[in-house]
């Protein structure tokens, strides 16, 4: 039965500071490594068969010490931007402590975790899910398809994107999902592809 392991990137700089990241290609924190270290120990009865990442350093270097720590650095892994966290527009950088006082706590929960509202500037997780979805459908489903196992390596967004589609998670529901960084999420596959058991390790 095939795996897929989808593993948000390790704690980042704008993590710990509490900004909007979106596209912005910031570095992961020493937390961040340890906690890819970590993934890493907990995938090492996992025969991976092929990676997949955005081209975001803090996801390339999640997957990088991922890959490091299970012994399996020559793992085929494709790298593309359809992967890449929602761009958050012009409130990338800001701290969302400062814009939730700006723009009061609502908009900003809003801006955050609705399915179709874009923050200024932004993409709206539905606008993510239109390059996250095409995606898996094209490059990641077919591998899973043919039995193998397949590791992805993103962001808490795009993540999101796709575990809607792979849980029929509802628009309303998506809202309440928060996807911790650095913990292995293992979905176990029928060879058609259906979702038999879906567990954190």
């Amino acid at each position: 039965m095939p795996l897929l392991t989808l593993v948000r990137h390790g704690q980042s700089l704008w993590n710990l500071e509490n900004r909007f990241t979106g596209e912005t290609d910031i570095p992961l924190t020493e937390k961040g490594r340890e906690e890819a270290v970590t993934a890493g120990k907990k995938l090492k009865n996992i025969p991976l068969s092929h990676g997949f990442t955005s081209v975001l350093q803090r996801a390339i270097d999640t997957m990088s010490l991922i890959l490091q720590e299970i012994g399996h650095t020559d793992l085929p892994v494709i790298r593309d931007k359809a992967l890449n966290e929602r761009n958050y527009g012009q409130l990338q950088g800001l701290n969302k402590a400062e814009v939730a006082r700006q723009y009061g706590d609502e908009q900003v929960a809003l801006w955050r975790r609705s399915f179709s509202t874009r923050p200024p500037g932004g993409e709206s997780l539905a606008d993510t899910s239109a390059r996250v979805i095409p995606y898996y459908h094209r490059m990641i489903e077919p591998l899973l398809l043919e039995g193998k196992n397949i590791l992805v390596v993103a962001h808490g967004n795009s993540l999101r994107a796709l575990m809607m589609k792979l849980e029929d998670i509802s628009e309303e529901e998506i809202a309440l999902v928060d996807l911790p960084t650095g913990i292995p999420r293992l979905y176990t596959l029928d060879n058609n592809g259906k979702i038999l058991k879906i567990e954190y390790l």
